[in-house]
């Protein structure tokens, strides 16, 4: 389903290649292997660091998580910095909040001194209940003693009251396939390459095999699972948007901390009203569209659906993206992923902690991110839940002959009805229902489909 960033932006021309005769120079400084958010951001600023960089991208540009994300630009990440306190202590909490909050000022200066148009604007972000107000009160707390600017309150612009908000100013969003025209100009792509394996320095290509000195792997998911063993350190959510036109202009983005929650966002002309979120697998029933459907229509009768998507996002254990190192046995090779449903302003991490990384400079948010890191305090809940899930979905494949199992790992699949798409519940892969591969970790499509 087609979003609202490729609508306004159906083509991002580019200097990019499809020409997959083997070029004369198979060898750059730092290869990128992914061109969405990240990966363009990453190439960008490697590039204006000297670095002869290239980037490698399976489809077309911004085809991926990046052409479906609502594009907010922010540091409120649903209810994050009471419990980062909590179990990472205030140093750490503090940093997350800086590394972010700087993301959104690098934005600002690089649209601004580029003259993009892509529909940047200052806004406040909020986060809403319509049940306990304490939890937000400790968090609009928690938040500016972090140095964010933030605060309570119980006055918003939605059709309904809540019962407490906190508020983040100077927060952002863009249109993100506008934005990425622009950069991705001075930048060499190659669409259509896809990247089959990674062995030390070369990287293998559908009809290629290219070397770098340095090499990142800004996919969405990661390419490899071993090392890293990303697929154990993180699971996968879907979450569904609609494009409503006729509704009232809003000036703030809204996200509703409670269960069913929904979330707001002007558009232009159009509000993107999302939600329905859930586990990966976990929709066999259908209905998430539907729900926002209904609810659209309880608090906009007028308004009209236009256009409606879906995204997919890696959600990490401890909370934090990984962006450094693949691996200890990978010293050549670096990561970005797990950004969980914050990907513009993550990608801008990664930008310039990776820039700074691959350049030899230091980078004061790179221990934070460091994908090595042990968060156990952090991370063990939501570790243990993944296990559970991962054994009942494996369990399922074993015993279960009749429905597909995923090629990954050999889970049982569950028909996503909203989507028509197969989604495995354990890693999060999805496939389309000729067993077409969508989303990793799997490499594989669904035999026999």
């Amino acid at each position: 389903m087609e979003s609202l960033w490729r609508k306004q932006t159906p083509k991002l021309i580019s200097k990019s290649s499809t020409d997959h005769s083997v070029p004369e120079n198979t060898h750059r400084d730092i290869i990128v292997i992914g061109a969405g958010m990240a990966g363009l951001l990453i190439a960008y600023y490697l590039k204006e660091k000297g670095k002869n960089v290239l980037v490698l991208e399976a489809d077309e540009i911004a085809s991926g998580q990046t052409e479906r994300t609502t594009a907010k630009i922010t540091s409120q990440h649903d209810l994050k910095y009471r419990e980062m306190i909590e179990t990472m202590g205030t140093k750490k909490a503090r940093l997350y909040a800086q590394a972010n909050e700087a993301a959104i000022r690098e934005y600002e200066r690089l649209i601004q001194s580029q003259g993009i148009e892509c529909q940047f604007k200052k806004v406040p972000a909020y986060l809403y209940t319509m049940q306990d107000e304490k939890v937000l009160r400790d968090e609009a707390e928690a938040a500016r003693s972090l140095g964010i600017d933030a605060f309570f309150t119980k006055e918003t612009e939605l059709p309904f009251e809540v019962t407490g908000a906190v508020c983040f100013r100077n927060q952002a969003q863009f249109s993100p396939l506008e934005f990425l025209k622009h950069i991705s100009q001075e930048l060499e792509i190659w669409e259509r390459t896809k990247v089959i394996e990674i062995k030390g320095n070369q990287v293998i290509t559908n009809d290629m095999v290219m070397t770098a000195d340095k090499i990142v792997v800004a996919t969405h998911y990661p390419l490899r699972n071993v090392p890293g063993f990303y697929f154990l350190r993180q699971h996968q959510e879907r979450s569904y948007v609609l494009a409503l036109s006729g509704c009232n202009n809003i000036e703030g983005m809204y996200i509703g901390i409670d269960k069913n929650g929904l979330s707001f966002r002007q558009a232009g002309e159009y509000l993107l009203f999302g939600g329905s979120s859930h586990r990966t697998g976990e929709n066999k029933n259908g209905g998430a569209y539907s729900y926002l459907a209904e609810m659209s229509k309880r608090y906009y009768p007028d308004s009209k659906e236009e256009m409606r998507w879906s995204a997919q996002d890696c959600m990490p254990h401890d909370g934090i993206p990984f962006i450094g190192k693949y691996s200890i046995l990978t010293p050549n090779l670096y990561v970005a992923t797990g950004f969980q449903k914050w990907g513009m302003t993550s990608s801008m991490v990664a930008a310039m902690i990776l820039r700074d990384e691959l350049c030899g400079a230091e980078n004061p948010y790179s221990e934070l991110f460091r994908p090595q890191r042990i968060n156990l305090r952090a991370g063990i809940g939501k570790f243990l839940a993944d296990v559970v899930e991962s054994v009942k979905g494996l369990t399922k494949g074993l015993f279960h002959k009749n429905g597909p199992r995923c090629p990954h790992m050999g889970c049982e699949l569950v028909w996503n009805p909203d989507e028509e798409s197969w989604d495995c519940p354990c890693h999060g892969s999805r496939f389309e229902k000729d067993g077409k591969l969508v989303d990793n970790p799997s490499k594989r499509c669904i035999e026999n489909k």
